[in-house]
């Protein structure tokens, strides 16, 4: 797992095949502008998609045209105790990781559920959203504020401009970001649903 902000962003930059070295501090600000307003992104019924199709994913701009995200609804089976056996607090958490995406899976991220930054290297999604991308940050979570977190195995990443014409392209629903939708302890049935939603909602307007 990378251990600092640096060593994954370079990770999050080869997938985005965008030099490391663009990124700086002020990068990073830009990024976490509460003004970047996320967005939930449902995969419609016509996406065929065999990672991609039925899922929902939490999308975030990086600026010019950037874009990551985090599908919601596709736990795995695998939990932080299995993971990380030597690790006593991971062992306490029973439930799943998430697949996130299909880059960089062997990264470990944290979605955190709360009203104020968690200390450490994050990435803020949404108002009270906040995700952790350094394994320090991480283990910090997993130790002391798991109950407030979600956590996800690899991430999904959009070239400049790629979800905008994946977007008109008619492959996503998009929905204004709602954090309890995205922390549902349960996303059984939330692809359904969320389908029908933005299906009524098209059918009004």
């Amino acid at each position: 797992m990378p251990t600092t902000i640096e060593s994954v962003i370079r990770v999050l930059l080869i997938g985005l095949a965008i030099a490391a070295q663009a990124w700086t501090g002020s990068a990073l600000a830009q990024a976490n502008a509460p003004d970047d307003a996320p967005l939930i992104l449902v995969a419609k019924p016509g996406l065929r998609d065999a990672f991609f199709g039925s899922t929902i994913l939490i999308a975030k701009s990086l600026g010019g045209g950037r874009h990551l995200g985090f599908v919601i609804n596709r736990p795995t089976e695998v939990t932080l105790g299995r993971l990380f056996p030597e690790h006593g607090p991971s062992q306490k958490i029973p439930e799943p990781v998430y697949l996130g995406g299909p880059l960089n899976t062997e990264v470990i991220f944290a979605l955190v559920h709360s009203s104020n930054p968690p200390a450490g290297e994050v990435l803020r999604l949404a108002q009270d959203l906040y995700i952790a991308v350094d394994a320090k940050t991480v283990d910090h979570i997993i130790e002391a504020d798991a109950a407030h977190a979600r956590f996800f195995a690899g991430l999904v990443a959009w070239r400049p401009g790629e979800l905008k014409e994946e977007v008109q392209r008619g492959l996503w629903y998009v929905l204004e970001s709602d954090s309890d939708l995205v922390m549902r302890k349960s996303t059984d049935g939330l692809w359904e649903e969320l389908v029908k939603r933005s299906q009524l909602r098209a059918n009004t307007i």
